[in-house]
């Protein structure tokens, strides 16, 4: 199995290389594309359909881990703000996409919801998470969240 059929048992089973560090409600990992440096998905420690699948404490975990990872994203990449976007209409499971967003993009695109961006850069080769490319910026997020939230 591909660990892209399943991203969230993939992660458990230790096969989804995207895996930056675990959390307390699933796993920080970084974007498949990185157009956006530091784009980050936090995953669910259980498949479920959405955030009101979840109970109360479920929820208030995974919406703080959302926001640890907007931490490191900030500390490590410098971002102007962070976006957080839970949607669910592609992929229909839960998972939080956490953005940076940063003064060198134009100014309609920093406006709007990346989902706005042309989907060159969603599918280009060069856009992609690379460990050549991408790899230390992985280490560095995994390093922020494990020092600071002891992961």
């Amino acid at each position: 199995m591909n660990w892209r059929d399943n991203r969230i048992e993939s992660a458990k089973n230790g096969t989804n290389p995207m895996v930056i560090a675990k959390m307390k409600s699933g796993y920080a990992v970084i974007g498949d594309t990185q157009f956006l440096p530091g784009y980050c998905v936090l995953l669910p420690n259980k498949e479920v359909f959405s955030l009101n699948d979840l109970t109360l404490e479920e929820r208030s975990q995974f919406l703080t881990d959302m926001s640890l990872v907007g931490d490191a994203i900030i500390h490590v990449c410098h971002p102007l703000r962070v976006n957080y976007d839970i949607l669910g209409n592609t992929d229909a499971f839960l998972h939080a996409h956490i953005f940076p967003r940063y003064s060198w993009e134009i100014e309609e695109r920093r406006k709007n919801p990346v989902w706005l961006y042309d989907a060159s850069n969603w599918i280009d080769a060069d856009k992609q998470f690379s460990n050549e490319k991408n790899g230390q910026l992985k280490i560095e997020l995994e390093r922020y969240l494990k020092t600071v939230y002891m992961l």
